[in-house]
C-alpha cells in the first residue's frame, strides 16, 4: 500500500489542477451577492472639480433606483482601459455611477478625474482601504451592480468592456427598472 501512496497522491493533485483549469479566474464567488451592501460612510475625494463633490455611503445606494459602484485607483492601468466605457455609460445614463477611490491620493485621483472625464455622481474616498475590503473587493478595478434598496445583484472584477456591459450590466439594469427580477446571474 505505501508503495502506491506517491502515485495516489500524483492522482489527486492531478485532478486538482484539471478542474482549475477549467475555472474562469473572472468568476470570483462573493459572499455579498443578494446581500445589503456593507454599512459605510466615505467622506468626499477632495480637491475634486464637480461643485457637488460629495461622499458616499450605504444610504446614498438605498435611493430606489438601480445604481454601479466601481471601484477605482488612479495608479490602476485597468482602470485606465475601463475609463471611456464608464464616461459612455455616463453620457447615456445608465444608473448613477458611484465610486469607491482605493488607497489612492487625492491629488492624484482629482488630477486623473480630470484629464479623462469625471463619469461619478459620487465618490467615496477609501484612504485606507477597510470599505473595500468590506465590499471584498480584491483588487481594482471591480464593479457592482446595486439594486435601488442597497442589494448587491452582481460584481464584475476586472476592466468591464463592451461585452460585459451589453451581456451583464445593461441586461440586469434593465429587468431592475422594469420592476421584474434579472434574470441574469453574475
Amino acid at each position: 500500500m505505501m508503495r502506491f501512496l506517491p502515485l495516489i497522491v500524483f492522482i489527486v493533485i492531478g485532478i486538482g489542477l484539471a478542474v482549475g483549469l477549467t475555472l474562469n479566474p473572472r468568476e470570483i464567488p462573493s459572499a455579498l451577492i443578494g446581500k445589503p451592501a456593507p454599512d459605510f460612510a466615505l467622506p468626499a475625494l477632495e480637491g475634486r472639480a464637480k461643485t457637488d463633490n460629495q461622499g458616499l455611503s450605504k444610504t446614498d445606494l438605498q435611493t430606489g433606483q438601480p445604481s454601479l459602484v466601481n471601484v477605482f485607483a488612479s495608479w490602476c492601468l485597468p482602470c485606465r482601459v475601463e475609463h471611456p466605457l464608464l464616461n459612455q455609460l455616463a453620457r447615456e445614463g445608465i444608473a448613477p455611477i458611484h465610486a469607491l477611490n482605493y488607497k489612492d491620493q487625492p491629488r492624484d485621483a482629482t488630477r486623473w478625474l480630470n484629464e479623462l472625464g469625471d463619469p461619478f455622481s459620487r465618490i467615496g474616498a477609501d484612504k485606507d482601504g477597510r470599505v473595500s475590503i468590506d465590499w471584498g473587493v480584491y483588487g481594482v478595478p471591480e464593479t457592482f451592480v446595486v439594486d435601488g434598496k442597497g442589494e448587491i445583484l452582481c460584481r464584475h472584477v476586472g476592466a468591464l468592456t463592451e461585452h460585459d456591459v451589453e451581456t451583464k450590466i445593461r441586461p440586469i439594469l434593465n429587468d431592475l427598472k422594469a420592476g421584474r427580477e434579472s434574470r441574469v446571474k453574475c
